[in-house]
């Protein structure tokens, strides 16, 4: 896969948030060789200033809607490269500054290789499909945990869909179990009806790809997203 070429060796990583994802994060980082070096999680804020947070080489955030960007800023005072996988926030308020400040920010609503082809396949659909008479629809499922509805990948996925066919896509949002996450695009017709789907089997797959994304991202500035990584 090209998104491993250039794979940077035995870095020094931060974990920001310590949840299920910030747990799967530190076992895909171990078993890739590096070293997890901070882990900063709601209760020990303080150990931002830390001399093991400033040892990192990157900073990877998974934490809460209301915390990220918080989180984020107190990274960049210490110079560290963010990849943030946290979602149900204005993310674009940091896009701005980061091309500015000298920093570098990581983010995607869905850090998963497959949900990523899965968006350029979305946005390809829609392109071929606008001149007909379809009706759009998203349906997401997620575990009971997850904080934001509609998903982020959700969001992208209408939007995308919008801006090919110039109106608005309804979201119908599912909280069960402990669903990974399942994105369906439906379109309907009266004498047919086509639908895509994507489907995580766990959530190993979207930490590989913020590990993936952790190794890109060092030694760079500004703003990048999975397709910068992925060369879709």
């Amino acid at each position: 896969m090209r998104a491993e070429n250039g794979k940077k060796e035995n870095m020094r990583i931060a974990i920001i948030g310590y949840g299920k994802m910030g747990h799967i994060i530190e076992d895909v980082a171990r078993s890739r060789g590096h070293e997890i070096c901070c882990i900063i999680d709601k209760d020990n804020l303080s150990d931002f200033d830390s001399e093991s947070f400033a040892a990192a080489d990157v900073a990877i955030e998974f934490s809460a809607p209301q915390a990220a960007q918080g989180n984020i800023k107190r990274a960049w005072q210490h110079h560290k490269p963010v990849v943030s996988g946290t979602t149900g926030w204005q993310v674009k308020d940091l896009i701005d500054e980061v091309q500015t400040n000298g920093e570098a920010l990581f983010w995607t609503s869905n850090y998963s290789i497959g949900v990523n082809l899965f968006f350029a396949l979305n946005q390809y659909l829609a392109q071929i499909i606008r001149p007909y008479s379809y009706e759009p629809s998203i349906t997401e499922i997620h575990h009971i945990h997850k904080l934001d509805a509609p998903s982020g990948t959700a969001k992208t996925l209408a939007e995308d869909m919008a801006q090919e066919l110039g109106r608005t896509v309804p979201i119908e949002s599912i909280r069960e179990g402990e669903v990974p996450g399942t994105h369906t695009v439906k379109y309907e017709s009266e004498t047919d009806g086509i639908s895509i789907t994507h489907e995580a089997h766990s959530r190993y797959g979207f930490a590989l790809g913020a590990l993936l994304a952790a190794e890109y991202i060092v030694g760079k500035k500004g703003y990048h997203t999975m397709t910068d990584l992925i060369k879709l």
